[in-house]
């Protein structure tokens, strides 16, 4: 996996490329709780449109990003992901919390 930060004032954009999945999940959980905190930003927008595939540990890293930023606030969004990730973030509720955005 492939990760790409871009910081632009408050908003992080994150871009990620390859396959989320076990093998891949604690480096992207690493990669990106350092980068938000380094970067103090108050949005972090997730362009997933490089992924190929994403299992349930991506579900995991996003959900604990989320719960782990929540109180800072951090506002989490998801962009492009293409149509089996957007299947797999839709069952999951995960827009609930972090929600679908057109363009980042």
């Amino acid at each position: 996996m492939e990760i790409i930060y871009n910081n632009s004032g408050t908003t992080l954009r994150v871009t990620c490329y390859g396959e989320l999945d076990e093998n891949s999940a604690e480096k992207l959980r690493k990669s990106l709780d350092d980068n938000i905190t380094m970067s103090q930003a108050k949005r972090v927008v997730l362009d997933l449109s490089g992924l190929s595939f994403m299992d349930s540990s991506g579900i995991g890293v996003l959900v604990g990003r989320y719960k782990k930023f929540v109180n800072r606030p951090v506002a989490f969004f998801i962009s492009r992901p293409n149509l089996t990730v957007d299947k797999i973030l839709k069952l999951s509720g995960i827009y609930t919390i972090m929600p679908k955005i057109e363009t980042a």
